[in-house]
This record gives C-alpha cells, sequence and structure tokens, in this order.
C-alpha cells in the first residue's frame, strides 16, 4: 500500500511531533484541534489544519479522507465523558475513509495484577479509562471499511513530560521495587513511523521500552539529573505490573533510541 496522505486526529504533545516528523518523510499531513487558536500553528508548520470537535455533529469530513488515519485522543476522566469517548470513536469509525486507522491506546488497559504481561495477554481493566479503552479497541477492530492498528504506549516522558518533578524532595514514598513502563517521544513517533514504512499494519503492539528499572532508581536518577531534591522511597513491592512485547521486536525489529538502562 502507497500512503501520501495521513490524518492525525489530536495533534497534542504526540500528534505534533509526529505529524512534523512525517512531514520531514515526504507526506502529507492533516492535523486536527478543537482550538482555533491553533491553527496558524498548525499552517506554519506545513500541517494541513481542520478543526474537528467529536462533541458537536458538524466538522469537515474531508479531515477523515486519508490513506491512514491516526487516532490519538486519550478518554478524559470524569465518568460521563468516558461513556462519550467510546460513541466518538464508534462515530470515527463510521466516518473515516482511510483504509488504516491506527488508534493510540495505552498499557493503562491492563489492571496491576502482578505480572509480566504482552500482546497475548488478555485485558481486564479495573480502571474507568482502562474499560474506555478497551471498548474504543473492540469498537474499531470490529469495523470492515479498513484495519485497525492497536499502538499501546506506556507512561510518556520526553520533552515537557519530566516525570521526575513529580517526586522531587518527597519522602516515604510507596512501591519504590514496582518495574516502570515508560516509553519516550523520540520512540513514540520511531515506532509509529516504522509500522508505516513497514506497512506492519492490522496487529496491536506494547510500545513500552524493554528496560524496566524500579520506580526508586529510574525518578531517583531523573531528579539527580534534573538538579531536584532527592526523593526517597520505600524499599518495598506492592501492586505492580511489567510491560513487555513479542509483536514489536518479531514484527518491527524496532532499534530504541531512548532505553531507560542507564
Amino acid at each position: 500500500m502507497e500512503i501520501k496522505t495521513i490524518s492525525i486526529l489530536g495533534c497534542g504533545w504526540y500528534g505534533f511531533a509526529l505529524a512534523e516528523a512525517l512531514l520531514a518523510d515526504g507526506y502529507t499531513v492533516k492535523g486536527s484541534t478543537t482550538s482555533e487558536n491553533k491553527l496558524a500553528q498548525f499552517k506554519e508548520a506545513g500541517i494541513m489544519p481542520y478543526i474537528v470537535n467529536l462533541t458537536t455533529p458538524e466538522f469537515d469530513a474531508d479531515f477523515f479522507n486519508c490513506d491512514v488515519l491516526i487516532i490519538s485522543i486519550p478518554p478524559r476522566k470524569n465518568n460521563d465523558a468516558l461513556v462519550s469517548y467510546v460513541d466518538q470513536v464508534k462515530m470515527i469509525a463510521h466516518v473515516a475513509k482511510a483504509k488504516q486507522v491506527i488508534f493510540i491506546s495505552s498499557t493503562g488497559i491492563y489492571q496491576d495484577g502482578n505480572f509480566i504481561v504482552n500482546e497475548n495477554t488478555i485485558p481486564e481493566p479495573t480502571s474507568e479509562t482502562g474499560k474506555s479503552l478497551l471498548a474504543a479497541e473492540t469498537a474499531l477492530k470490529g469495523g470492515t471499511a479498513f484495519t485497525t492498528t492497536i499502538i499501546r504506549f506506556g507512561g510518556l516522558i520526553g520533552p515537557n513530560r519530566n516525570l521526575a518533578k513529580h517526586f522531587a524532595g518527597k519522602t516515604g514514598i510507596s512501591n519504590g521495587l514496582a518495574p516502570i513502563n515508560l516509553i519516550h517521544l523520540y520512540d513514540c513517533i520511531g515506532l509509529t513511523k516504522t509500522i508505516l514504512s513497514k506497512n506492519a499494519f492490522g496487529l496491536t503492539y506494547h510500545a513500552v521500552s524493554p528496560n524496566h528499572p524500579t520506580r526508586a532508581a529510574f525518578y531517583t536518577q531523573g531528579c539527580i539529573d534534573s538538579g531536584f531534591e532527592k526523593p526517597e522511597f520505600i524499599n518495598e513491592l506492592l501492586d505492580w505490573k511489567q510491560i513487555e512485547s513479542v509483536v514489536v521486536p518479531a514484527i518491527l525489529d524496532y532499534k530504541w533510541k531512548v532505553d531507560f538502562s542507564s
């Protein structure tokens, strides 16, 4: 399949950076926002700008006319929005004219079951957000007009997302021995681009660094590197999960840019 035009529904922290990377690779990129204030920024970057607000019935349907549609809109955390989120995704499935749909999901779809999981593990979410994401994944995979690819990102870290600051100077932080499940923005973009370049559609990918230092080790070092006051974690292992991937190495043979091993 030759890919020329890619629409990114939700040009936020990941979506906008991805759009810039795809433009550099020669793709035509359409980007959506709910804010008119961002239209000029999109145009300046070379992104074809669209206002798409899925809470209203009126939007430019041309946005959904593309080769690949990337859906990057997370559910909100109040219950009313979570219900409407699944309905919004179903509406997207109805109006999408793309042959390929990539849905950005989250490894938060898995409960903390004190286990190591991969793409073959059936998620049994306990949080409302996790339940909403699973319902959205299921709705898209049930579509017949396009092929659905799922990317489940781990915790997001990178430019303007220094998670260590949330722990700086704190003491008595629980679960210090639990493993982290993070992915850097560079790899969010790298994995997405690899799926596109290899036409590796129709699968579910766990997009998480293969290295899992403990929370205590990672965030303490992060605070040191950032010049923050060191935190103090409790040397304990409570509820946890470790997200692995069998599909990324087998299908994509991806070389990680940031692996958190040091």
